[in-house]
């Protein structure tokens, strides 16, 4: 099974410090983040609204 990093794309299933979580602007779309990018602050971008977060 692969889960990808929203910006990344890298696959998460072997991390231990990922999240995942519904867009917060329309909530219909997960958006995972890998560690790296949460630390990094890369930005992520909804495909359904286009909002776009840290």
């Amino acid at each position: 099974m692969e889960v990808k990093c929203s910006t990344c794309k890298v696959n998460v299933i072997a991390e231990s410090d990922w999240v995942k979580f519904s867009c917060p602007n329309c909530g219909e779309v997960v958006i995972i983040r890998c560690s790296q990018c949460k630390r990094l602050s890369n930005p992520y971008k909804c495909e359904n609204c286009g909002f776009e977060g840290p």
